[in-house]
């Protein structure tokens, strides 16, 4: 009886809400910083390295998301 945990991995509902909601915007952010930094790399502005960063951490902020909001 030491170990009394209802469940191994539990999260309260608001903590999951509110991970979700920052996993969103950074999401949102990085997307945007994304298209917008191709659009600049097409054109010769910048280079593509920031572009393809922010893209690749805009996809996991989506994984992660559908992971908090997935069924259980």
């Amino acid at each position: 009886m030491a170990n009394l945990d209802k469940r191994g991995s539990y999260m309260p509902r608001a903590a999951r809400q509110k991970r979700a909601e920052r996993l969103v915007a950074a999401a949102g952010v990085t997307g945007t910083v994304g298209v917008l930094g191709a659009v600049l790399a097409l054109i010769g502005v910048i280079g593509w390295g920031l572009p393809i960063i922010a893209l690749i951490i805009a996809a996991v902020c989506i994984v992660l998301f559908r992971s908090v909001t997935g069924q259980r």
